[in-house]
Formats: structure tokens, C-alpha cells, sequence
């Protein structure tokens, strides 16, 4: 394990006013939200979009690390560059989704198993050689009636501990994410005590499985009411459930806690992870960032629509986002960020 290049990778990933971009969306799900608006479903509209977003004018002012699909870490920009020239030029660490997708369980209704653990670690070195980094194993966790069950967050924790024992050994730092999924009407009680069991399963197993926890990084959801739960706590009680939470099952070797989305909007998972920067930032044994995707890209895609003419238009939205999402990062944004749009000269150039 070469730990000089690991802490040097996590310096630079959790770097102060930084975040991670994940813009590793299977071809399917890219596919689906390219149809919402008319956009074509291709390999080639999928390449430029990624084009979009990788030479947005000053993305390195706000974004640390980009996590890529296998389709993208093997593409080229439209200026003749790899995506992976064209981002280490920019200061950015690339990393690389592994996982094969969430399956059914058998025997488990409504529950599933992330699946991609055969021929790992032959693709991990595939991979380290294309140029990444750092790797994402995503695991989900639903909240409904009966479940979690705790067969399914056994089977979904060891595997994301065999994932990350795996990245390890080849030199990739291993993102983590366990993510307890905020669709449902179950409470914000009910997600704290899920999400608590699910972080202490995942973390008993990382240590059998003999990860390092210095040299990994949390990819975790923060405890939230269910989207359809009519009663939704402030963005404060929030922050005080998800910090309370994680003092309780996240061990203070941890470098980094990563913050996904989940389906949040844009402005509140921003408001929500600033108010955990701001009210506990120095009572925190770990660094408190952000690992989002459609909150950073979803206006800009809005906006794109498939069309070459509205790339400058995209990519303001882009950068304005990434923007925000920093001062949460730093516990200093607010609504009125929201209206400020300042942008690089190259902008106007």
C-alpha cells in the first residue's frame, strides 16, 4: 500500500472550498434524463456532454475530483484530448464508478444487492491504468414496510468492504457509499436509526475486511424525512441529525465524509451541508464535503438540451452551481448565492 500517494490523492480530494463531481451516471440513466429533454440517446451526445462539463471555464475553482463511467474514462474531449489528459490538466483527480448496478435480492422483496465483485480486481488494475485514482462502490438502502432487513444490509456492507479492500491493494482510494435512499414517507427518526444501523454494519465489515480507514472516503446520505413524509424538518434539525448520527458510527480515522444529493434540490442540499460546515465544522473529527450530481448538473442540463449553441448558457449554470456548492462546503453559503452571478472573464471572452 503506497500511502504517500494515497494521502497525497485525499489532500487534493478534500481539499478546503472543494468537492467531487459525480458525473458517472450508467448509460441507461444518462439515456433517461437525456430524454426528459429531447435530447438524443447516444454514445456521441453522451461524449459531449461530458465535453460540456469537463471544459466549463474555472470548474477546478470548486471541483477537487470527477467520478467517470467506464464509457466516459475511455473517451476523447472535442479538442483531441483524453477526458483523463483533459482533467489531470486541470488539477482534478479522476476516479471511476466500478460497481455493475443494484440488483433484486433473492428472498428479499424491495431490497437489493450492488453486484460487480467478479473479475474486480482485474478491472481495478484496468482502470489504475486508464488513469484513475480513486473508485465508487454504490450500495441502496431502502425504507419501507419491513424493511431495511438486516440479511440486506449485511450482504450490501460486505460487499462494499470486499470493494474497498480490493481498491486498496491495487492503489485506488475507495469512496464508499452506502446510501439509504430519501424516496418513501418515513420519518427523519426512521432514517437516523437506518442509516446508524447501516454505518456501523459497513464499518464493522471494513475493519474485518482490513481497509485502512485513513485512506478511504465516506460517500454517505445525509438523515433526512422520507420525500413523500409530510412533515420535513428544517434545514437546522437536519444538520443536527446527520452530525449526530455520524459522530456515533463513523470512526475519526476517516479522512472525509462526501455528501451525495439523492434527489435534493440543488439550493437545499447546499443550505444543508452549510449549516453542518458552519455549526460543526470544529467539533468534527472529518472534512465535510460534497459528492453531488444532479444538484451541480442538473440546471445546466436544462439548459444544453442537446444543442451546441447553448453550451456557454450550460456551462454558467454548471460553474454558478459548483459555486454554491463550495461556499456550503466552507459553512458560508446562503439564498442570496443563489442570485449572485459572477463568472470568470473567459466567460465574457
Amino acid at each position: 500500500m503506497n500511502t504517500t500517494a494515497f494521502k497525497s490523492i485525499l489532500s487534493v480530494l478534500l481539499a478546503e472550498g472543494k468537492g467531487v463531481l459525480a458525473m458517472d451516471e450508467s448509460t441507461p440513466t444518462c439515456n433517461k434524463r437525456f430524454a426528459q429533454y429531447g435530447i438524443a440517446q447516444n454514445e456521441e451526445t453522451r461524449r459531449s456532454y461530458r465535453d460540456l462539463i469537463l471544459t466549463t471555464p474555472g470548474l477546478n475553482e470548486f471541483i477537487s475530483g470527477v467520478i467517470l463511467c467506464d464509457e466516459t474514462i475511455r473517451q476523447f474531449a472535442t479538442n483531441g484530448q483524453t477526458f483523463i489528459s483533459l482533467i489531470n490538466g486541470l488539477g482534478i483527480i479522476p476516479g471511476i464508478k466500478v460497481d455493475m448496478g443494484a440488483k433484486d435480492i433473492v428472498g428479499h422483496p424491495g431490497e437489493k444487492i450492488t453486484e460487480g465483485l467478479d473479475g474486480l480486481q482485474g478491472r481495478l488494475y484496468d482502470y489504475a491504468q486508464l488513469g484513475a485514482r480513486f473508485a465508487k462502490w454504490r450500495a441502496v438502502i431502502t425504507i419501507g414496510e419491513g424493511i431495511p432487513t438486516r440479511g440486506c444490509i449485511q450482504v450490501n456492507a460486505h460487499t462494499l468492504a470486499r470493494y474497498a479492500s480490493l481498491c486498496q491493494q491495487v492503489g485506488l482510494i475507495p469512496i464508499v457509499e452506502p446510501e439509504v435512499l430519501m424516496d418513501g414517507e418515513h420519518s427523519l427518526d426512521r432514517c437516523f436509526e437506518v442509516t446508524q444501523e447501516v454505518l456501523h454494519t459497513v464499518f464493522n465489515q471494513l475493519y474485518e475486511q482490513k481497509v485502512a480507514f485513513e485512506y478511504m472516503i465516506l460517500k454517505a446520505n445525509m438523515v433526512l424525512p422520507g420525500i413523500n413524509c409530510l412533515q420535513q424538518e428544517s434545514v437546522n434539525e437536519v444538520a443536527e441529525a446527520t452530525i449526530s448520527c455520524f459522530l456515533r458510527t463513523v470512526p475519526a480515522a476517516v479522512p472525509g465524509i462526501a455528501f451525495l444529493s439523492g434527489g435534493q434540490p440543488g439550493d437545499l442540499a447546499a443550505a444543508r451541508l452549510s449549516a453542518m460546515n458552519m455549526k460543526y465544522k470544529f467539533k468534527m473529527p472529518w472534512v465535510l464535503t460534497f459528492s453531488f450530481s444532479r444538484a451541480i448538473q442538473q440546471p445546466a442540463l436544462a439548459l444544453w438540451k442537446g444543442y451546441p449553441e447553448n453550451i456557454l448558457e450550460a456551462q454558467k449554470a454548471l460553474y454558478h452551481r459548483s459555486r454554491c456548492c463550495s461556499a456550503a462546503r466552507l459553512g458560508e453559503y446562503s439564498a442570496s448565492l443563489e442570485h449572485d452571478y459572477t463568472f470568470p472573464l473567459i466567460f465574457q471572452s
